[in-house]
């Protein structure tokens, strides 16, 4: 991505790295991260200011770039090295990531022939002293492990360091910085190979130089062209996935130099899935271009991205601990009222015989000798008192018996006192 900074001496477009096993990157961590936010002191303050706004979450990848306007600039030869330099020793575990032109005409939107001839003049070593001055300086600034974003975007056309002319010359001229770079003592850098995502003027996969000579693979990946959904950046040929597979079949971890918004503009939606694909997919870095019309902090066209990138990559606070509630008083239930007691039970009551009918009785005249002697009158039972007629009670004797009680003496004459001898009172 063209960022043209030659009024600032300084081509601003795209990577820079960390470690190839960085820990960061294999454990739980969120992985390694910053911003591209200036390429001189103004980038080296405000990466402080950055990381206040969010929430004092630790940036720690610097990132910057060489100018690609001259030989003396490629060399190192330019006063903000030690200002990155006092940056990367103030804190432990900080990355310092530097992209490095291939060409001193990087922005001059050389044709095709010339950008042919440059890479066979380095191809052939010419340009090795300025690679190998550069690596001196880094080593002198105690920058030795830097990561090294060489040729980046080398698949498109902006650039003088471009692949598309020549695949051949143009990985044996990488091949030979490498080696010239790698051969200063002290030096322990790790190069970034980064193209831009998708398939541009070449597919990026045949200008890859080497496992040999390439410790990250990264990509450039701005939210464009117009249109295009997240999904289309994972799926294109030369995209995304891609990416992350060509890295793996390679051994190698993975970055994302540069990557932030652009041709579908305050896009939340691009802002939220792609930090959570490099949340899952693990890079040893990546740092966002933080200027209009790619950033967010710096950039204010970009309310809603911005509040999606602060919301997931702030430090939590940390939370006063919440009082514990003390445990709450159980009131004992009330006591249930004892149940009445029950009703005794009634003990059955023998049934009482049914009345009887006094039997029918009729009284006896006992005369007034034994009347005398009686205390109730005397009565005889199953005699009704109307006879029908009988007459005396001494009709009640048989008629035809006449020593019988029904005969004609009768009762009368059973009770009779002369009868028996008694005589008379």
């Amino acid at each position: 991505m063209l960022v043209g900074a030659a009024a600032l001496g300084a081509a601003v477009s795209a990577p820079g790295t960390a470690r190839a096993a960085d820990p960061a990157a294999v454990g739980g961590e969120r992985p390694a991260f910053g911003a591209y936010l200036d390429y001189g002191p103004r980038g080296v303050a405000r990466m402080a200011e950055l990381s206040q706004w969010l929430g004092g979450a630790e940036l720690r990848v610097g990132h910057t770039y060489l100018p690609g306007d001259s030989w003396a600039g490629i060399a190192g030869d330019v006063e903000f090295l030690a200002d990155w330099a006092g940056w990367k020793h103030s804190g432990p575990d900080r990355l310092f990531v530097l992209n490095v032109p291939m060409s001193a005409r990087n922005e001059q939107r050389l044709s095709d022939f010339q950008v042919r001839s440059d890479l066979w003049r380095g191809a052939i070593g010419w340009n090795d002293l300025h690679f190998r001055l550069l690596a001196q300086r880094l080593v002198d600034l105690g920058l030795r492990d830097a990561v090294l974003v060489l040729g980046w975007e080398m698949n498109g056309t902006t650039y003088g360091h471009r692949c598309g002319p020549d695949p051949v010359l143009w990985k044996r001229y990488w091949k030979r910085i490498v080696t010239t770079m790698r051969s200063v003592p002290g030096q322990e850098f790790r190069f970034d190979f980064a193209p831009s995502r998708g398939k541009d003027a070449i597919g990026w996969t045949a200008c890859y130089p080497g496992d040999d000579v390439v410790d990250i693979i990264g990509m450039d990946s701005y939210d464009q062209p117009s249109g295009i959904t997240f999904d289309e950046q994972v799926t294109e040929p030369y995209g995304l996935q891609h990416h992350v597979e060509f890295a793996r079949a390679h051994g190698k971890p993975i970055s994302y130099p540069e990557w932030g918004l652009f041709r579908n503009g305050d896009n939340a939606e691009y802002m939220r899935r792609m930090l959570q694909w490099m949340e899952r997919h693990r890079p040893v870095y990546h740092t966002i271009t933080d200027y209009c019309p790619h950033g967010v902090w710096q950039c204010a066209t970009n309310p809603r991205a911005a509040a999606v990138y602060r919301e997931l990559m702030s430090e939590a606070l940390p939370q006063p601990p919440e009082p514990v509630p003390a445990p709450p008083v159980v009131e004992p239930p009330a006591p249930e009222p004892p149940a009445p007691p029950a009703e005794p039970p009634v003990e059955p009551r023998p049934a009482e015989p049914p009345a009887q009918s006094e039997p029918t009785c009729t009284e006896v005249d006992l005369g007034p000798w034994l009347g005398q002697w009686m205390e109730e009158p005397m009565c005889v039972p199953g005699v009704p008192e109307d006879l029908g007629g009988l007459g005396d009670v001494g009709s009640l004797g048989n008629a035809g018996d006449p020593g019988g009680v029904g005969g004609a003496g009768g009762v009368r004459d059973l009770v009779d006192p002369a009868r028996w001898g008694l005589g008379t009172a």
